[in-house]
């Protein structure tokens, strides 16, 4: 599926025409019961407008379609329907890779346009020759199975994101300090889970749009499946905010527990300073350039030393008591 153009006519399920010029599009759906796909990879507006002419597409869909970065959407026209979703991927540094994939939708032809390679038909078209009945149903099928094929794609997602933050969760409690590295993945994978969010909420009203009987845009034969493509998004929605709680969790306890390790740092240098600090006054006082008790004698040496070793011995136990040490 990596040409440019691809085109398939189907009678009743059955592929009757394949790879015919776009030109011929109008002579396959003059045949009665005829429906025709159209795919157009990285399109160029030359080709929406020969198709444009042809199907009568409306020129507001013609032109989100050539435009970048469309939010998921469904738009109702007279002649037909215009759907644009994004196919994601995640990348192994955490970036969340996004195709756009819009859709011309009428009851006797469906037009995917592809901003990309990010997103192989193949799988589909597969499903479609191997559907049988399901495919007599024609453009309705055609388009449930290429929506389930991108909903699958986000489950995919969600399970690379849950195990990367389990991994995450499982290592946090290792007493080691966290490298530049991998505070720099834990940005990058946080932001995508975001990014992730905000492209997959509005698919839920992209499906109920056409689930919508009073548009009559299929029959009630696919309404069940259009449905358990609907179910699977509002789990995906569900996993997705379970996930950015416990994103939330894992970002407060990483915090929680630097914290902590600082202050078991901030304990230790201040108890060994304090320790320290013991002989330093000792030696300091006896040191003096005065007369003292003990002055010049060996009792001054024992009761300087005495001294010593007594107060930072009782330093240290007194820390190691108060866990300071």
């Amino acid at each position: 599926m990596n040409d440019p153009v691809h085109t398939r006519a189907y009678l009743d399920g059955v592929v009757i025409a394949e790879d015919f010029p776009v030109t011929e599009v109008s002579d396959h759906l003059a045949r009665p019961g005829v429906v025709v796909w159209v795919d157009i990879r990285a399109p160029h507006r030359d080709d929406l407008e020969l198709l444009a002419t042809e199907l009568g597409l409306h020129d507001l869909a013609v032109e989100d379609a050539l435009g970048p970065h469309q939010r998921p959407k469904l738009d109702h026209y007279d002649t037909h329907l215009f759907l644009a979703c994004q196919v994601l991927g995640l990348e192994a540094s955490g970036e969340l890779r996004q195709t756009e994939l819009d859709v011309f939708v009428n009851s006797r032809w469906l037009i995917t346009v592809r901003k990309g390679d990010g997103f192989d038909l193949t799988p589909v078209v597969q499903r479609w020759d191997r559907a049988g009945s399901l495919a007599a149903h024609g453009v309705g099928f055609l388009l449930y199975a290429l929506l389930d094929e991108v909903v699958d794609g986000y489950f995919d997602l969600v399970d690379r994101f849950d195990e990367y933050w389990d991994s995450v969760s499982e290592g946090l409690f290792a007493d080691r300090p966290i490298s530049p590295g991998e505070q720099r993945m834990w940005f990058q994978m946080r932001r995508s889970l975001v990014r992730f969010h905000r492209l997959v909420v509005p698919m839920r009203e992209t499906i109920s749009g056409l689930m919508r009987r009073e548009h009559g845009t299929f029959g009630d034969e696919l309404y069940l499946y259009f449905q358990d493509v609907y179910d699977h998004v509002l789990r995906i929605t569900e996993s997705i905010d379970s996930l950015r709680d416990l994103v939330g969790t894992i970002v407060e306890t990483n915090l929680s527990l630097r914290d902590y390790r600082q202050n078991q740092v901030m304990k230790k240098v201040t108890s060994w300073a304090a320790i320290l600090a013991v002989p330093t006054l000792v030696t300091g006082y006896y040191g003096m350039n005065v007369p003292f008790p003990g002055s010049g004698s060996l009792a001054g040496v024992v009761v300087s030393g005495a001294l010593v070793v007594v107060l930072s011995a009782g330093l240290y136990v007194r820390f190691r008591r108060s866990d300071w040490l």
